[in-house]
This record gives C-alpha cells, structure tokens and sequence, in this order.
C-alpha cells in the first residue's frame, strides 16, 4: 500500500519502499552526476547543494522508517548511492571508501541523519501535545542539539579501531569540529587524490592494474609511489615542497597538514597549490608513458586524452542525464 509517498507492507517492514526508493535517488544521483565533473566543475559548496537535494528525497519520511536502517541489508542500499553523492562533492576516484568519502564531504552517514530527524520529530511532537505548539526559538534549538548529537555519534562511530590505520579517517577525526564546520578551503580534484592517496600514484595504478610497478617513475624507482612519498619525500618535488614546507612546517604527515590547513586559510591554498602544481605533472608523465606503451592503455571505449572526468571511467549511456531526471527523484504526496 502506497500512503503519503511510503509503500507500507502488513509488517511495516519498508522493503518495498527501500526497493523503490533507491533506484529513484540512483537515478537523480545519475542526473546530478553529469553536472559535476571533476574538472571545471562547480565549487564544493554548489556540490553539497545538490548533494542536499538527493538528501531530501531520501530522507523522506523518515521519522516512521529510520529504525529500519539499524538492518545492515538496508542501510547497505542506501549507503551505495551516498558514498556516489559524497564522491561527486570532494571530485574524488570512484574507489574511494565509504567512511573516507563521507568525512571529506561532511556528509553524515543517512542512517544517522535519518535516526536525527525521527528524535527532532519525536521531540516536536512532545512540545505540541504539552503546551499546544513550539516556539520556533525553541524548535531550532531542539533541531540544533540534536543535529550536534547526530555528529557526535558520527565521531564515535569513525573513532572504531578498525578505522585507525586508514589514511582519511586517521587524519580528520582529531580535528572533527573544526573540519565539520570550516568556512574556508574548498577540495578540489588534485587536493582530493593527496589526502586519499587514490589517484596519479604508482601503488594506486599498480593495484588496479594500469601500472606493473608501483615503485616511483620521478625518483629512479627506488621508492613505492604514493600519497605521502608524493607529499613528503619524492626529490622530484622539492622545489614545490620547499614552499610548502615554508608555510606549514617540515611535518607533512596528512594529520599535520590537514591542522595546518584548518588553521588558516593561506596554508589551504599553498597545499592546494602544490596538489596542482605536483598532479598536473604526474598526470602529464602517466599520460607520455600510455603513449609510448600502448598495452598500458585502459581497455575500455576512447583513449584518455587528459585528466579524467570521472577517474578514467566512462558513465554507462543509460544514466539519465540533465535536470529533467530529477522528476523521478521527487516524493509524491
């Protein structure tokens, strides 16, 4: 039975209504998909913009089926399309994590979101049966408690010891507050590839299988290449690194550099600067070294003439493209 945009079962299990659900989101994160490509897209803060259009239908109704995400199957469904969203905010490679996605996008997992939203509705309907109606004075701060506790339990969630020795979610959470609410600093592309170490780097193509090494091309191979010996170590980057190091330190582990770069805005741009400066490069070299070994070419339709749109991988034609795909995202009432 279909009431009020839910598809309710005799159990109110909501498996209907996640099975219709999530095309519906797939498909309007598929027209918003094409808005935003790495490269010459919008800014970060016109991605979360449309990332909160994709929340809204998502989170629809619910106060009355958020507990139905503690149901792993479910929540599973749901997170598939979020991490999408949170990698088309921060222009990051497709195989970014889920945990890592979400924290550089400030995009709270939706089942918290949606627990958040059922206390708020729980809260108001409280204050309406015992004075008669809420101030709105009142209502914000309900609404601003419980979104700082939605927060919190993101943090603790992240704070698990099998998150420790990840990349991302090792380096952001002892600076959740200030990263969560920063005003300044916008990740781009290349910005994206360093702190995730998925991108232009020997172990990253060596793991997927464009590279038969995963030893460093700009330093005689000596060393594996990734994020941190791109950032840290590679001579081939010394004269960028040098002006790097004036402005934030000699340490240049991610945990470091992310609290340099949430300290002030002028050391958000100079590592923004060497992301750039350093990926450009690295991208110009992988591109010469397809050209020079055709077996190195990705086997997939077209041959990559430039940083890639989306990591190097084509979208399906099947996707819906342009605004008017979004209809299908909109609850009916």
């Amino acid at each position: 039975m279909k009431y009020l945009g839910l598809h309710l079962d005799n159990r109110w299990g909501f498996e209907e209504h996640f099975g219709r659900l999530v095309p519906r989101i797939e498909r309007a994160a598929g027209a918003m998909h094409r808005l935003q490509p790495n490269l010459g897209g919008p800014r970060e803060e016109v991605r979360r913009l449309y990332a909160g259009v994709i929340r809204s239908v998502a989170l629809y109704g619910a106060p009355v089926w958020a507990k139905r995400l503690a149901i792993q199957r479910c929540r599973a469904k749901i997170y598939r399309v979020q991490r999408r969203m949170a990698i088309r905010i921060e222009s990051g490679y497709r195989t970014v994590s889920f945990e890592a996605a979400t924290l550089l996008a400030r995009f709270p997992p939706l089942d918290i979101l949606a627990d958040m939203d059922a206390r708020v509705y729980d809260w108001t309907r409280v204050l309406r049966q015992s004075v008669g109606s809420e101030p709105d004075e009142v209502f914000e701060g309900v609404k601003r408690q419980e979104r700082i506790n939605a927060f919190e339990t993101w943090r603790a969630r992240l704070s698990e010891e099998r998150y420790a020795c990840k990349r991302v979610v090792g380096a952001i959470p002892p600076h959740f507050e200030a990263w969560m609410h920063r005003r300044t600093g916008r990740l781009t592309y290349r910005l994206t590839q360093i702190m995730t170490g998925h991108g232009c780097f020997g172990d990253y193509l060596c793991k997927i299988g464009r590279e038969a090494t995963a030893n460093c091309f700009h330093c005689g191979g000596q060393e594996q290449d990734s994020a941190s010996h791109t950032l840290a170590t590679c001579p081939a980057w010394e004269r960028e690194r040098t002006v790097l190091v004036s402005w934030i330190g000699h340490n240049l582990s991610l945990p470091a550099v992310v609290s340099a770069m949430l300290s002030r805005d002028s050391a958000w741009r100079t590592v923004a600067t060497f992301c750039e400066s350093v990926m450009i490069q690295k991208e110009a070299a992988e591109r010469c070294r397809e050209r020079t070994d055709p077996a190195r070419r990705r086997r997939r339709q077209g041959v990559r003439q430039g940083p890639p749109l989306d990591d190097g991988v084509p979208l399906p034609e099947t996707e819906p493209r342009g605004l008017r795909a979004l209809g299908a995202g909109t609850p009916s009432v």
